[in-house]
């Protein structure tokens, strides 16, 4: 637990919020003077046992419960970021789930200017496997430049995809199967990754397949063999990020590099350097 950063995030975020915006008057006992409401209305608003929200924001409250912290995050508007933040202070560790469920399905505008200047193909898909964003070096690799909506179920069910997708049975659908069973752990909810599993269900192939894959497969770095529609056989480098406003979320980058051969060795990792 860092007490300090948390009491400073609670307290900041608290000063944010006005009693009247929650039906409250303004305490006017001498001697208070600190905006946003006191900690005793949050107790009031939570309808929690005096002092509960004292106790979290002084960093008394060891291991609060997460019903706790998700009330007093929703009561503050906080954002995915300060979300984690309250984990990470208060729990020293990242949350199970977003703050809300619905994170994970947009991005600012700028991603696509950001995709717009890489030169590789690139896309950006949300927690459901949408895609939101992509460029046109990403566009070209389908036939009329027709970018598929989602692109999981493509890699995993449509008949063209295994035709782009060099080798897809043995290459391919063994390391993005998981990734669904990944997605569908993290929600099973999700209607579209349900969806997409029962398509993957009704494939004869795919259903083989996605039975026997391994339980997880690790996506930044693979390297896997693709028939670019222009420049022909060669393989491509998987790298993946997040961005951070959308947890769920992921930049998927193709470093696409022709030829028919894999290449010998990879490009060495990178390290900061050691001062001297």
């Amino acid at each position: 637990m860092d007490k300090l950063a948390l009491r400073l995030l609670l307290s900041e975020r608290r000063a944010s919020i006005t009693p009247e915006s929650q039906g409250l008057s303004r305490p006017t006992r001498q001697g208070r003077r600190a905006r946003g409401l006191s900690q005793a209305q949050i107790d009031q608003i939570l309808h929690r046992a005096p002092d509960t929200y004292g106790r979290l924001e002084s960093g008394r409250y060891p291991n609060p419960p997460v019903d706790l912290l998700q009330d007093v995050a929703r009561l503050f508007r906080m954002n995915e970021q300060e979300w984690i933040a309250l984990w990470r202070y208060a729990l020293g560790q990242d949350p199970p789930r977003p703050l809300d469920f619905r994170s994970g399905e947009e991005l600012p505008g700028v991603w696509q200017e950001i995709l717009s200047g890489v030169s590789h193909p690139a896309y950006i898909n949300d927690r459901s496997w949408n895609v939101l964003a992509h460029n046109a070096p990403f566009a070209a690799l389908f036939p009329r430049r027709r970018v598929p909506a989602n692109a999981m179920r493509w890699m995993t069910v449509e008949p063209a995809a295994r035709t782009l997708l060099t080798d897809w049975e043995a290459a391919w659908a063994p390391l993005v199967l998981p990734q669904l069973r990944v997605a569908l752990a993290a929600d099973p909810s999700d209607k579209t990754l349900c969806a997409i599993e029962q398509d993957v269900l009704a494939d004869p192939v795919a259903a083989r397949l996605y039975e026997s894959a391994s339980a997880y497969s690790h996506l930044d770095g693979d390297e896997r063999p693709l028939r670019h529609p222009s420049l022909g056989a060669g393989w491509v480098t998987m790298c993946a990020a997040q961005p951070l406003a959308a947890p769920g979320s992921r930049l998927i980058v193709l470093v696409f590099h022709p030829g028919a051969r894999r290449r010998r060795g990879r490009a060495p990792s990178l390290r900061a350097r050691a001062d001297d």
